[in-house]
């Protein structure tokens, strides 16, 4: 992490020592902008972008990372939640995945917590989380478009209330029966949560195969061989127990929490679905387990646009592994050749969440990833066929001082160009927290850019109203249209704070035309499609359906296009996840439609 530069020594490659010409011209554009002046690209007047609605919506959750003054590793790196509807009632509920105590000996469990908790969050958690911390589950009571969302907790009964220290959260309708299944990554045995259909969920991850003990981080759900059933990717971060305990220090010779690099990295698994409700663990098969790598964020993305989904995975320290599918059941990293390995000074970074989108609306994937406070995040631009290049300072997204978990690309004002939102949280203290005696002294403030139309990403934060104004320890970003308004909405998920939901107030002034693609002979999202809406400027706008990526999160498959002023009725391209093409035709705007193939929008 933060030291890794004064214990490794990495060369540069050409590409690197090509680059790093324009990397000091585009820094000094960089210095200059500073966000009061980014700040004045939101439009004057105009009501803040998003608006808190935690306490009115009902969300009662406080994460608890167990710490005793330890400060042991797993306690920075959790947590996230998902966004799914888990009762097919047409609105996105929420899953928020909860820590737990470390115990010696390397167990976790329910146990009351205690020491450096932040003081704020020790007086909200309520009484049965302080006897047994646990997971939750609330239901979204949304009754109509356009109301405020109410959510109910429904923990108590649901089967979803599990206590482990977890990480984080994949949905995928595993089983093709409709209902979207969650799959709980944690220190310690995961969980896959089997939705039964009635408000239920059972835990199956012993009989489906999907047991793995090591401390996992990030997951997906994807159909690597195209066989129309989910399979499941796990990362794994390091091998870690409490009695593997390291003491590290900071630059002030103060106790700190610990690089990973101490640690040695663990082993990421795939899981190929047999189709009856197991799973087979094909890692050794597939050739993605030798290599390993400290691994944090993943999403399943077809890197090269060959048609068959690939992985991109985001490792701390190591460089970063894009996992291309060769169609024949196994994968190759190509990440060092595509340009994704090392940012272009070719250097390796502490990658934590990363997404996918076609930011500048050529046709194709790009990739963005969160790293370290000293390190900056990355934008790799795809230049076609999977060959990236890192346009982080070009694009006007290098900036140091903030250290980059969730995040998502999103179209937050429903203009058509797609926006950037940074959820940010220090892994080591912060030296003037410390001495302002904060118990936690690892906060940070989130980061909102607007795309100034694919050129450059310009920060609103300062702008972006009270929301993004407190300071957390973020993790997990899950992003959605809660109120099923035509905008996104977020919510963030703080380690050692409450879960917070932000209602996007900008993109409701914009028409927009919303999406639920679904693959009729699975019965479930048509997870990874992607649909093409043809602009007003002759551009094609490309977007994908999509769960995975970010942090330790999960989020809205459904695809919402912004639209600016633009209220004709539009046309789209899908092309299918069996690699099938289909155009619907006269879609209405400004309400939400469900595709499927072969079948009449309804």
């Amino acid at each position: 992490m933060i030291f890794r530069y004064c214990l490794r020594v990495r060369p540069l490659g050409i590409r690197a020592i090509l680059a790093l010409s324009s990397a000091a011209a585009g820094l000094i554009v960089a210095l200059v902008l500073p966000e009061d002046v980014a700040a004045g690209a939101q439009r004057a007047g105009g009501p803040a972008p998003f608006i808190d609605i935690t306490a009115e919506s009902g969300l009662d959750f406080i994460h608890d990372n167990g710490s005793t003054g330890e400060l042991l590793l797993p306690e920075v790196i959790g947590a996230g939640g998902a966004l799914f509807d888990y009762d097919n009632d047409g609105d996105l509920d929420l899953f928020a995945v909860q820590g737990s105590m470390l115990r010696r000996g390397g167990s976790t469990g329910a146990a009351r917590p205690g020491g450096a908790i932040a003081a704020d969050a020790r007086r909200l958690l309520d009484e049965r989380d302080v006897a047994a911390p646990r997971s939750r589950l609330f239901r979204n009571e949304l009754s109509a478009a356009g109301r405020r969302p109410r959510f109910t907790d429904v923990s108590d009964g649901s089967g979803a209330a599990i206590s482990a220290y977890g990480m984080g959260a994949a949905t995928g309708d595993f089983d093709n029966d409709g209902w979207v299944d969650v799959y709980v990554t944690a220190l310690g045995p995961n969980h896959l949560l089997r939705n039964n259909g009635d408000g239920t969920f059972s835990d199956v991850t012993t009989q489906s195969g999907t047991a793995d003990d090591r401390w996992s981080t990030g997951a997906t759900f994807f159909d690597y061989d195209r066989d129309g059933w989910l399979d499941l990717f796990v990362t794994n971060y390091v091998q870690f127990s409490t009695e593997m305990k390291r003491s590290c220090f900071s630059a002030s010779s103060a106790r700190d929490y610990c690089n990973p690099s101490v640690y040695p990295p663990a082993a990421d698994r795939l899981f190929r679905n047999n189709r009856d409700g197991t799973f087979a663990d094909v890692t050794a098969r597939a050739r993605v387990g030798p290599v390993l790598g400290r691994g944090l964020g993943v999403l399943a993305v077809d890197a090269n646009e060959d048609g068959w989904l690939d992985l991109y995975v985001a490792n701390d320290g190591d460089a970063n592994q894009l996992w291309i599918n060769d169609r024949g059941g196994a994968f190759r990293d190509d990440a060092l050749l595509a340009g994704v390995a090392l940012n272009r000074m070719g250097q390796a970074q502490g990658s934590m969440g990363l997404d996918a989108a076609d930011y500048d609306r050529d046709g194709d994937q790009d990739l963005f990833v969160t790293n370290l406070d000293n390190e900056g995040n990355t934008l790799y631009r795809n230049l076609g066929g999977g060959v990236f290049d890192d346009r982080t300072v070009e694009a006007g997204l290098f900036k140091l001082g903030s250290t980059g978990f969730g995040t998502r690309f999103v179209d937050y004002d429903n203009d058509g160009w797609l926006d950037l939102v940074v959820v940010n949280g220090a892994v080591r203290q912060l030296g003037s927290q410390v001495r302002a005696g904060d118990r936690y002294p690892l906060r940070q403030r989130n980061q909102l850019f607007r795309s100034e139309r694919g050129r450059r990403f310009v920060e609103v934060s300062a702008a972006a109203g009270a929301a993004f104004a407190p300071l957390h320890v973020g993790r997990g970003l899950a992003t959605g249209d809660v109120d099923n308004d035509g905008d996104v909405d977020l919510v963030m998920f703080n380690n050692s704070g409450p879960a917070r939901i932000l209602l996007n107030e900008t993109g409701r002034g914009r028409h927009w035309l919303g999406l639920r693609l679904v693959d009729t002979a699975r019965r479930r999202d048509a997870l990874h499609a992607s649909v093409v809406l043809a602009a007003t400027d002759g551009a094609e706008v490309v977007r994908r359906v999509q769960t995975d990526g970010s942090y330790a999160s999960a989020g809205d498959p459904r695809i919402v296009f912004g639209l600016g002023d633009e209220a004709r009725p539009q046309t789209v391209r899908v092309r299918w996840p069996a690699g099938t093409l289909e155009e619907f035709r006269a879609l209405r705007v400004d309400r939400y439609w469900t595709l499927e193939p072969g079948k009449a929008p309804r």
